[in-house]
Parts: C-alpha cells; sequence; structure tokens
C-alpha cells in the first residue's frame, strides 16, 4: 500500500517514538523510508550587527544536531532490514521543507510527531505538523507525544 515513507526527525523524543511507528508501517508494507531533518537557514530576523556570526553559530550547530539524528534514526531503520535513505534539507520553513521532500522522493505517506503545543507555546512556536496537514494531499500518519 505504501511504497516510500518519509519521516521528518527533530531529536527530540517524540521523534523516537515516530521512528518506532514508521519501522512498524514500513516493515508491514515492506516499504523504502526517507529520514529527513529540515533545518531553517534563516530562523533570525533583526538581529543587528551581530547576525552574520550568530547565523554561522547557528547554521554549525543545526547541522551538527541535524546529522546525528538522522544517523540515529537510519541505524534504527537499517538494524530492522529497512532500506533507508537520509537527507538533510534546508528550507525557509520547516513544514515547506518536509512537503518539498515528499514531492522529491516521491513519498506516499508521511510520518511524523505533533508535540502537542497548546495555547500560547502553539502560537508562539507554531505547529508544523498542522501546516503540514494542512497542505498535503498524501496521507499523514501523526504520532503525538
Amino acid at each position: 500500500m505504501f511504497k516510500h515513507i518519509l519521516v521528518p526527525v527533530d531529536g527530540s523524543e517524540v521523534a523516537d517514538q515516530v521512528i518506532d511507528k514508521a519501522i512498524g508501517l514500513a516493515k508491514a508494507f515492506g516499504s523504502d523510508v526517507t529520514v529527513i531533518y529540515v533545518i531553517d537557514p534563516y530562523p533570525f530576523t533583526g538581529v543587528g550587527t551581530d547576525f552574520a556570526y550568530g547565523r554561522t553559530a547557528y547554521l554549525s550547530a543545526a547541522n551538527a544536531e541535524a546529522h546525528e539524528a538522522i544517523k540515529n534514526a537510519q541505524q534504527s531503520f537499517e538494524a530492522q532490514g529497512i532500506n533507508t535513505s537520509t537527507s538533510v534539507v534546508e528550507y525557509h520553513s520547516v513544514w515547506r521543507g518536509i512537503l518539498e521532500a515528499a514531492d522529491s522522493v516521491k513519498a506516499d505517506l508521511i510520518v511524523m510527531g505533533s508535540h502537542g503545543r497548546r495555547g500560547l507555546e502553539k502560537l508562539v512556536l507554531g505547529s508544523q505538523t498542522q501546516r503540514v496537514l494542512s497542505h498535503t494531499k498524501l496521507p499523514v500518519f501523526v504520532v503525538r507525544s
């Protein structure tokens, strides 16, 4: 039913739960998996004169975190015999990066987590999962924290 599953990860505990669910789905359907980590290369706005140094330091740290999360996810999938590819994606908004990656790899299912934010925290931090759900025609399997 699902030939190619896209699994966005962020290195969180929720991402570990997502990986477990995605492994089960991939095994059940014999699916290939692409694991991605999306980095917003421009998270700073109006920082001032320290912007260049701050952005460089941010991108360095973000890439290190991304590669660690990707490596851990890939090891989990491959330990279960699941064909897995990985990618670190830079995109100006995380949800758009996820949708672009899904289109690029021709995914037919997205498995992703939801941190369950509510109220002011949701308003300030937003919900990448909600945005993906609102803008894709693909099925999305949401793993709640």
